[in-house]
């Protein structure tokens, strides 16, 4: 039996609905393409001072892989952002706190590595909670820094991360390395193809949803990534030295609250809800 003209109209008109809200809530995941985020969300790429640069490494902390980045960056004298999952930093909470204790920042990937467009706003906001209370926990010290998975951010996340008090930073540069190919000479040749001063550059410090034995390739390409960047004078350090005096959208940043990039030019972003 057909469904009555009225019925089909109001059928017809959630779905049109439901549509288009699952667009407007996928559209900043395009930020997650490097060529298109300068032009939909310059601030959310981390640029920051031009004789900075931010180095920050993603998905540990990993006890096979990570403290031989702390070793390597404690030989160069430099700190950097990690981007932990939850699930990691649970098993290893020494080692959260070893990186702490070092000067590095701690900061949100997640919980579980799973892309934020599929999964319910509330899932979505637990998630992150769940890691910023742990990394809290942790470290002593509550994180500022949120990166989704795969760098896809939806809505829900902006707002999660809004309300979290978190402020959402993707990279400028990226060394390809999760890949099966990836090798120190391709990470290191991937990372400099643009200049570095004001960059954010995404290594991973373990494998754990990347190709086995990836990490490898990062490790590899550090010390030629931070010798050419002595090279160029500029200064390698976490988010927080890199982001202090730009901010992650540009402007000055005072001392009595961070404000976190909007995504201008997305369609759906205008409401106080989603502009971070």
């Amino acid at each position: 039996m057909s469904l009555p003209t009225t019925a089909r109209t109001m059928a017809a008109t959630a779905a049109a609905v439901a549509g288009g809200l699952a667009v407007a809530n996928s559209l900043p995941a395009l930020t997650s393409l490097g060529p298109l985020r300068p032009l939909l969300a310059p601030g959310l790429s981390g640029p920051g001072a031009p004789g900075h640069v931010a180095l920050t490494f993603d998905d540990g902390p990993d006890p096979r892989s990570t403290p031989l980045f702390l070793a390597a960056l404690e030989r160069a004298g430099v700190r950097a952002t990690f981007f932990v999952l939850g699930r990691m930093l649970v098993r290893a909470p020494e080692l959260g706190r070893e990186m702490a204790a070092a000067g590095h920042e701690i900061a949100v990937h997640g919980y579980q590595h799973r892309p934020t467009v599929l999964r319910s706003p509330r899932a979505l906001r637990d998630d992150i909670a769940r890691t910023r209370d742990l990394v809290a926990d942790v470290t002593g010290v509550p994180p500022r820094w949120y990166r989704p998975p795969y760098g896809v951010l939806s809505l829900a996340a902006l707002a999660a991360a809004r309300r979290l008090d978190l402020t959402p930073v993707l990279w400028t540069h990226w060394g390809r390395d999760w890949t099966a190919a990836a090798t120190p000479d391709s990470v290191l040749r991937t990372l400099t193809r643009a200049p570095l001063g004001g960059g954010t550059v995404l290594l991973h410090d373990s494998d754990v949803t990347s190709a086995p034995g990836a990490w490898r390739s990062a490790l590899g390409a550090l010390p030629g990534l931070l010798e050419q960047c002595r090279k160029q004078g500029l200064t390698v350090g976490p988010l927080g030295e890199h982001l202090a005096v730009t901010g992650p959208s540009g402007g000055a940043v005072g001392r009595s609250r961070r404000r976190s990039p909007r995504l201008a030019g997305v369609a759906g972003t205008s409401s106080p809800s989603t502009n971070l």
